[in-house]
């Protein structure tokens, strides 16, 4: 993520808002890579946890999640993110996803 005016909070820091959406972000990208996650397929957040470790400065962040248990229903996932030049997480998330496997109703598009 890049740092600008969009995801600034207090000057000179990243709005946790921001850093809690990439989390999120890598969280799911690190499930659908696992399980490949098709168009019949919803992954819904039931438990997002946020420990922010220090304040994010206003450069470039990364994150990276990690799926830790895939179920039939249920994957847990753990998400951390970095900023460069740091080996410490300025945060870290632990979500449970709820995969629905389900077949959605007739005319419903799943995101």
């Amino acid at each position: 993520m890049e740092a600008g005016a969009h995801v600034t909070g207090r000057p000179g820091f990243l709005h946790g808002g921001a850093i809690a959406g990439l989390l999120e972000l890598a969280a799911f990208v690190a499930l659908h890579d696992a399980i490949g996650l098709p168009e019949t397929v919803r992954v819904k957040p039931i438990n997002v946890t946020v420990d922010f470790r220090r304040g994010g400065r206003l450069v470039s962040t990364t994150a990276r999640g990690q799926v830790l248990r895939l179920g039939r229903r249920i994957a847990n996932v753990d998400a951390s993110a970095f900023q460069l030049g740091s080996m410490s997480p300025i945060a870290v998330a632990r979500m449970v996803f709820l995969i629905d496997t389900s077949t959605p109703q007739s005319g419903v598009r799943l995101p």
